[in-house]
């Protein structure tokens, strides 16, 4: 899963291959998309584990939007817009939980044919992208990562269709709920992460003069300093 294994991958050096950035277009549009898709089956199907495959979507779009936009920016502005996905990450992984626990409360188990279908659709968007990338498996660490990830993204969707089958012959939401949790709960470790490190990087610029403090009590002085 992206957003617990991957830092925001860098655009090509100047000079470098160009199809990779292109590549990195194309992911970006294909995981924003599954986001939305995936979010809104999670609300058809009222499956929490669809809810948590769309936060790691959520992730990898994220990634790719900062190795597109941010990346070429001060060290300053890369810390402050990881804070921010890590803040992103920790709030929607705390919903999640959150409707997994009313879930557990209500005892109404999801639409496993939805679940499956659309688990399936994620399996091929994200083996696509892999398969896509996959020439830049041997490139530098940040190609490899993107490629890695995209890879490690199918366990996600197969775990997404592993609940619905659980569901299927069951007839109870526990598979559903117990892979929303897992998977929440690593988003939200995951957020918390990016958000200390982002702290420790702006903290270390301050020190030796390289971001400026934000103005006193200003909202980014007191949740980045």
């Amino acid at each position: 899963m992206s957003a617990h294994c991957c830092p925001p991958p860098s655009p090509p050096a100047e000079g470098q291959d160009h199809r990779f950035r292109r590549a990195l277009w194309i992911a970006l549009a294909v995981n924003g998309l599954m986001f939305f898709i995936e979010i809104g089956a999670g609300m058809r199907s009222g499956s929490i584990a669809l809810w948590a495959d769309a936060l790691d979507f959520a992730g990898d779009t994220a990634n790719y939007g900062i190795a597109l936009f941010v990346l070429s920016m001060a060290l300053a502005w890369r810390a402050r817009a990881a804070w921010l996905k890590g803040m992103t990450m920790a709030v929607f992984g705390m919903v999640v939980l959150g409707r997994g626990l009313w879930s557990a409360y209500i005892g109404m188990p999801p639409e496993p044919l939805t679940m499956g279908a659309i688990g399936f659709v994620a399996l091929l968007a994200n083996v696509g992208v892999a398969w896509m990338l996959y020439t830049y498996r041997s490139g530098d660490a940040n190609m490899r990562s993107v490629w890695l990830c995209s890879r490690n993204d199918a366990l996600g969707n197969l775990a997404v269709m592993l609940a619905a089958a659980g569901v299927f012959g069951t007839g109870s939401g526990w598979p559903d709920i117990i892979v929303a949790v897992v998977m929440a709960s690593l988003a939200l470790s995951s957020g918390i992460t990016v958000m200390r490190h982002a702290r420790q990087e702006l903290r270390g610029l301050r020190e030796h003069g390289q971001a400026p403090e934000p103005p006193a009590g200003s909202s980014a002085s007191s949740h980045l300093h």
